[in-house]
């Protein structure tokens, strides 16, 4: 896979692009270990915590990575077949609003995350080079294959360090940080 230019996504995507180091298709690989392996580490009874009032579970907020993840897939199955037609985005605010994630245990979204991101697996690793470099539209932002792929590996990451930050007020988080980049 050639490398990603600046050109391939807006800078509202850089939080999470930056975050991936190496080969994209490795790093979605490891966190179908790692990610899960993380929820593990987190007990069943702080799956409904939330460090502030009007803040996301960290049910929610798994289940906001895997809305994202699917959404993110979409785009790339659909700007991957040459399809050329404007994506809207989605609020993100009101999918959580409307999702059962909180009844739901940790151990169901991590088994879920595995068997989502396994499925895309297929998708991601038969995309061509053409395929990866074209582009589309969605949310107003144009917006290439191969970086939705960075998208969906930095999203995850981002918000693995949000949870072990703001949920778990751990010191550790430059650690977590460097281990995501290696």
């Amino acid at each position: 896979m050639n490398p990603l230019k600046s050109d391939e996504y807006p800078a509202v995507y850089s939080t999470y692009i930056e975050t991936v180091v190496g080969d994209v298709m490795e790093v979605l690989e490891e966190q179908i270990l790692s990610f899960p392996a993380f929820l593990d580490t987190i007990p069943e009874e702080k799956g409904d915590y939330r460090y502030a009032e009007d803040k996301w579970s960290i049910k929610e907020v798994i289940g906001h990575i895997l809305d994202n993840e699917r959404i993110m897939a979409y785009r790339a199955l659909r700007f991957s077949r040459n399809d050329m037609k404007e994506l809207l985005g989605y609020d993100q605010e009101y999918f959580i609003q409307n999702s059962r994630y909180g009844e739901r245990t940790l151990a169901s979204l991590s088994k879920e995350f595995v068997h989502l991101r396994k499925a895309n697996m297929f998708l991601f690793e038969n995309f061509n080079e053409a395929e990866l470099e074209r582009k589309g539209m969605a949310s107003e932002r144009l917006t290439s294959v191969k970086a939705l792929l960075y998208v969906i590996a930095g999203h995850l990451n981002h918000h693995r360090i949000i949870i072990q930050e703001r949920y778990f007020n751990s010191n550790n988080v430059h650690d977590l940080v460097s281990e995501l980049q290696h």
